[in-house]
Order: C-alpha cells, then sequence, then structure tokens
C-alpha cells in the first residue's frame, strides 16, 4: 500500500483521523468547553481509595475558565468567550464534562447537570471524562436515549490494560471493569472513547505495544493516547524521585517510535484523537520533559509513518478479536 492509495478509513492518511471524520460529522466547525461540575472519584473519597490516581492533578488540564463555583451555563458562557478570544468563532459548541469522575454521582443530579448544558442554545452535545467502574444500566440507557437527538460521547479512563500498574496507580478498577463498561456503552449505540498514558512506572516498551491487542478487542470509537508527564504535587512525582529506575521517560523521538509501534497493531477502525498531551509547563516535575504541541507532534507521526512506509493497522491481526 501507498500513500496514493485509500486506507480502510478511506482517506489516504497514514492513520484514522478522529479530527477529520469529526468535521465531516457535523459539517462545521464544533469547539469543545469544558466544565468543571465539583464531581470527585471513588478513589478519592473513600469509596475504594484515597488521595486518587497517583499521575493526577486536574489542575494541569482543567482551563482557569472553568470552576465548580460557577452554574454550567456560567461556565458554558465563559467557555464560549474564551475560544473566541483564542481561537476562530465555532458554529456550535460541546459541553465536555472533564474534571474528576462525570458521572460519579445520582441520576437525577446527572440528568439536571447534562440537561443543564444541552439547554443552552450553543451546545450540541456532550462530553463526558468518566471511570469505567462508574457507570450503571441506569445511566446507560438515558444517555443511550440522549444519543439518538444529540451527540454524545463517553470517554473512559483507561490508561493501561496491565492490572498490576492499575493497582500501582491507584485506580481502584482492573481492566475487566473496563471491557465491560466500553461494552455496556457501545451495545446503547453510544460513541465511546479511552484514554491511554505511554510510560507509566514498570511497563516495558513491548508491553505497552503489544497492549494495542487487547484494546483493538473494544468496541471503541476513538483513542486518546498521552506520554506520562510527572506533575507537581502528584504521589507518582514523589514516586519517581525515590525510584526513578522504574521510570522510562521517553525523548520524543522515542516516544513517537513507540506511537508507531502501537498504532501498527492497532484495529483500524478506532479513530486516533490524541497522540499527546499538554501539562502547562509551571505545572510539570519532570526532569526529561518535552513541550510540543498535538498538531506538530501528529505533523511528524506522519512523517515518519511515511518514511516507515507503515499505516495503523498494518500489522492488526482480526483473528485476536
Amino acid at each position: 500500500m501507498n500513500e496514493s492509495l485509500t486506507y480502510p478509513w478511506g482517506t489516504t492518511r497514514r492513520f484514522n483521523s478522529y479530527s477529520d471524520w469529526f468535521s465531516a460529522f457535523h459539517g462545521k466547525r464544533v469547539q469543545k468547553v469544558s466544565i468543571n461540575a465539583g464531581f470527585t472519584c471513588p478513589n478519592r473519597d473513600g469509596t475504594k481509595g484515597r488521595g486518587g490516581c497517583t499521575y493526577c492533578n486536574n489542575e494541569a488540564f482543567t482551563p482557569a475558565y472553568c470552576t465548580p463555583d460557577k452554574s454550567v451555563t456560567e461556565q458554558i458562557e465563559r467557555g464560549i468567550a474564551f475560544h473566541r478570544r483564542r481561537y476562530r468563532r465555532a458554529d456550535s459548541y460541546l459541553a465536555y464534562f472533564q474534571a474528576y469522575t462525570n458521572t460519579y454521582s445520582g441520576i437525577e443530579r446527572l440528568r439536571t447537570l447534562y440537561e443543564e448544558a444541552l439547554d443552552h442554545q450553543g451546545v450540541a452535545g456532550l462530553v463526558i471524562g468518566t471511570r469505567p467502574d462508574c457507570v450503571n444500566s441506569e445511566l446507560l440507557d438515558y444517555l443511550g436515549e440522549m444519543s439518538r437527538r444529540y451527540f454524545i460521547i463517553v470517554e473512559y479512563g483507561i490508561e493501561t490494560v496491565i492490572d498490576r500498574t492499575l493497582v500501582r496507580i491507584n485506580r481502584g478498577h482492573d481492566f475487566a471493569s473496563v471491557v465491560k463498561a466500553v461494552n455496556d456503552t457501545a451495545e446503547r449505540g453510544i460513541y465511546t472513547g479511552g484514554h491511554l498514558i505511554f510510560g507509566l512506572p514498570g511497563e516495558s516498551r513491548s508491553e505497552i505495544t503489544e497492549s494495542a491487542d487487547r484494546i483493538s478487542e473494544l468496541p471503541i470509537n476513538t483513542l486518546k493516547i498521552r506520554q506520562l508527564q510527572l506533575v507537581k504535587g502528584t504521589a507518582m512525582a514523589e514516586e519517581y524521585r525515590n525510584h526513578p529506575e522504574d521510570f522510562d521517560l521517553y525523548t520524543a523521538d522515542e516516544y513517537l517510535e513507540l506511537v508507531m509501534a502501537f498504532c501498527e497493531r492497532l484495529n483500524p477502525a478506532i479513530m486516533i484523537d490524541r497522540i499527546s498531551g499538554e501539562a502547562p509547563p509551571r505545572m510539570l516535575d519532570d526532569p526529561r520533559s518535552w513541550q510540543m504541541r498535538s498538531n506538530e507532534l501528529f505533523r511528524l507521526f506522519e512523517q515518519r509513518l511515511e518514511a516507515a512506509a507503515t499505516w495503523q493497522g498494518r500489522l492488526f491481526n482480526k483473528e485476536n478479536i
């Protein structure tokens, strides 16, 4: 297969781009606005543990315009104003419930929050970030019904397929919980996404590459990948100081090679949304950190794929799913 040919997802790009699909699907410019609705997590409030995930500090990725002391409507208005100043005007917006676990509450509170967002005239749908152990049939039935009228996507923090790592990072669930939640969500016709972190302590590069086989089994539509970043104030930053030998903090070149190797084995039906994270430099506690905008890394990624004459799914084996 070469650049002049169309790949399985119907374009000549060497990976299945969620951005391309998203633009074509909506037929107009749609922007996400983040919301912090004041949720917590079961591994923070004592239900399953304390302290949260060892890598997590929500300040590293939550925009300043969204704070839980403001209503959902106020946060949407502030987010729209922020994006209009920083980017070109969007035609409509998705309300992104981003901070912590955004399904971790009773169904009535969730309905109130989600429907307040959807009542905003500029909002066309919801992006809901959550954990795989914090959904149930009642909620998914509700979201399934909503998805017939609005664009709804539930994004699960998978982080890794390796159970020993999930224990080490204090996730409070196993990979079997991921499989169940993703299957239950997809069965209701809800768009489903997953997040992975490359570079968690104790994981080898070969384990990360091979994890593409297990991710490929899941009926997810989109995948976000990011490099581990050691963020100030986290247990993982302290763990690195005590046991740096357990960490493989990649250079940008090493990371791109790892993402390529993973994507070669990844189911070509899965759309790739991101391949890196961007924490503010002031929040990083990482002696080898590198900062590169997501679009720049994607450009280098595509150049590497072309130079290696490879593409997403080249080594994908349907018999493994």
